[in-house]
């Protein structure tokens, strides 16, 4: 019954959320008010009846907060590795005729979290296994952890918290560069996890899904590992899916779960299997790795071997250049495959490749086509002395331990694509038409050698209306889209200039700062600039020694002449603000939303903040009484709380 509840409070709060949102953020109403309130009512008085509050809750507001730096913590008990099969008969023979629950290995971060008095009290990665990473912060708003729960003796659990493969495809799809873009779902995992400031880890959609209970004060599970995970999903926590099985079940339910896998949305490497009694698994120790009372069990990859034909030079933006094997197309997993990322230099020559090779190719986890050996060893790739685009020298540079070769030309065309395809970039000129594809053959014609001949291929209209893909009408609509370009903001020129790790956000703050002033930009100190909050000293040496070099500030000078920047006028004697700091938090009724309040506060000159601290002013919450994390902190440090109604009379007036 405790779990029906659960699950209704899930579907509660899913429902409320997505309501909210389409309201606050999309000017929707999906929900009349009426609905809203009695679904609200509903989910409250779960909440009281069960003592589980979700951190997704409409009912409480987890606070934004940023560290300094996140604090090491040694674990109770080391957590040590699993012992790995790949055999299906020997998971059979390990279990020695006893019961087990077999359950899914998730790829995700381990995270060790501890309640105290019904309250989630602390989180630490498993780090090293000895020693892990405080964050407390961040577990607060993991999607699915319940901040509060029935039970009040000192509960410490181990899960992992994941990023599904939607998620992590919808946060890579709003990244422009494919080589800014993360790797797997388990790396953004894991430094979603780490983060600074949970306002990021907040918008990641981290999941946490526990699979081992390590200590319940007082509580008896009747020496059952099922009993276990029964009462943690009575808590309100989400365990991984599990299995009972025998000697006599065990094969079939491992095909259960590999026919999950093809369509299950949370990454997974394998299984993991652990004994029920949980005093016999107990009585069996550990050795110096591994414990003895479980196993993982990890698919057997699909193997198939081929023919390697050719390896591709792809050269990037950064100059670097990546080994992509070529082969014979086979069948894996269910799709053809014909490529494989070699990824460095260092792994090319570990593989001895050469061409003409029988190698055995895979998936790692079912997805990502590696090498998984040579079986001739030749050893015969040449690496090319010359870049494949520009036909410049290259070099082989080694970063730790790690081999890749780079293109030494800073001018070479495929350096020149990658950043005019930045700079015509939604989030940067937003300019429609110019594909990289349409760039490259604009480079190749001799159209365009820097930024502001883009808005100069006016000049060439008559022979682009004659290119393949091209006529009368496509050349006008791309003209008229550049011409529409040329009204724009200096954040956004900054951001398409390509610096290394200036994203849009980054460029917003910097010209904020300087107000808009290029000038003093050109010529500011990385020391300066590293002081401005959430730059840092690597984005400001960046910056600095872009603008250090004579070519850039060339280039950009004949790209202002181009275009015309649109800076919002600072009316000095409106800067009625200008030395407060605020924090907003909560719904409001007289603005849109947040980001419109703050950006009346940050015209007149004030500054709008995601945590509450003794700098802060005042918190806006039109939810005075509230006892949401942001209400606590300001009371804690005598910083007032005012209603939107409150501030606007106060501030605005």
């Amino acid at each position: 019954m405790q779990n029906q509840k659960i699950e209704r409070m899930k579907e509660l709060a899913a429902s409320l959320n997505a309501a909210s949102k389409a309201y606050y953020a999309q000017d929707m109403e999906i929900m009349s008010n009426f609905e809203y309130d009695n679904l609200y009512d509903e989910l409250s008085a779960l909440e009281k009846e069960t003592g589980v509050t979700l951190a997704n809750s409409p009912t409480i507001q987890v606070g934004y907060e940023a560290v300094e730096e996140l604090p090491k913590e040694r674990h109770e008990s080391p957590m040590l590795s699993l012992g790995k099969t790949k055999n299906r008969e020997e998971l059979r023979d390990w279990l020695e005729g006893k019961e087990a629950l077999l359950s899914w290995k998730l790829d995700g971060l381990t995270v060790v979290l501890t309640f105290s008095a019904g309250k989630l009290a602390k989180a630490v990665t498993r780090g090293n296994g000895e020693v892990g990473e405080v964050v407390t912060n961040n577990a607060k708003v993991f999607q699915n952890i319940p901040l509060s729960i029935p039970f009040q003796g000192e509960l410490v659990i181990r899960g992992e918290a994941v990023i599904s493969y939607s998620d992590f495809e919808k946060i890579n799809s709003q990244i422009e560069e494919a080589e800014n873009r993360y790797k797997n779902p388990r790396n953004l995992c894991s430094g979603s996890v780490r983060q600074l400031n949970n306002e990021i880890a907040a918008n990641r959609n981290i999941m946490f899904y526990a699979f081992s209970l390590v200590r319940a004060e007082g509580a008896d599970f009747q020496n059952s590992r099922e009993r276990q995970f029964e009462f943690l999903a009575e808590q309100g926590f989400d365990v991984v899916e599990y299995r009972k099985v025998t000697p006599e079940t065990i094969l079939e339910e491992v095909d259960y779960f590999e026919n999950q896998i093809e369509h299950f949305d949370i990454p997974s490497d394998g299984l993991v299997l652990i004994y029920e009694d949980i005093a016999y698994g107990l009585s069996l120790g550990q050795t110096a790795k591994f414990p003895r009372d479980a196993i993982a069990f990890k698919w057997a990859d699909e193997l198939r071997e081929t023919v390697l034909e050719e390896i591709e030079w792809s050269p990037s933006r950064t100059g670097l250049i990546n080994p992509v094997a070529i082969f014979e197309p086979v069948e894996l997993e269910g799709t053809t495959v014909s490529r494989a990322s070699v990824h460095n230099i260092s792994i090319m020559r570990s593989l001895k490749l050469g061409i003409g090779d029988r190698i055995k190719v895979y998936k790692a986890n079912m997805i990502i086509p590696q090498i998984a050996e040579n079986l001739t060893g030749s050893d015969s790739i040449e690496i090319p002395d010359t870049c494949p685009v520009c036909g410049q020298p290259t070099e082989i540079r080694q970063i730790n331990d790690v081999q890749s070769l780079y293109c030494t030309n800073p001018h070479c065309e495929a350096k020149r694509i990658k950043s005019f395809t930045l700079f015509v970039s939604r989030d940067a000129m937003n300019i429609e038409g110019l594909s990289e594809a349409t760039l490259e053959k604009f480079i190749g014609r001799g159209f365009v050698h820097e930024y502001a001949d883009i808005f100069k291929l006016h000049r060439f209209s008559e022979e682009i209306v004659e290119m393949e893909g091209f006529g009368e009408k496509s050349c006008q609509n791309l003209l008229a889209s550049i011409d529409a370009a040329r009204k724009t903001t200096l954040p956004r020129v900054i951001y398409g200039l390509g610096i290394a790790g200036i994203g849009l956000a980054n460029a917003k703050v910097i010209c904020r700062y300087y107000q808009d002033d290029i000038e003093m930009m050109k010529t500011v100190q990385a020391e300066e600039l590293s002081e401005i909050e959430g730059i840092g000293e690597v984005l400001a040496g960046a910056f600095c020694e872009f603008f250090q070099k004579e070519e850039n500030l060339n280039q950009l000078e004949h790209l202002l002449d181009e275009i015309e920047i649109e800076k919002e006028t600072v009316d000095e004697t409106g800067q009625t603000l200008k030395g407060n700091t605020f924090v907003i938090t909560g719904s409001l009724t007289h603005y849109e939303n947040r980001n419109e309040l703050k950006a009346v506060i940050e015209t007149k000159g004030g500054k709008v903040t995601g945590s509450v601290t003794s700098k802060t002013t005042c918190l806006i919450n039109n939810d005075v009484t509230s006892n949401s994390s942001k209400n606590k902190k300001a009371k804690e440090l005598g910083v007032r709380i005012l209603s939107e109604e409150d501030f606007m009379r106060e501030y605005l007036e």
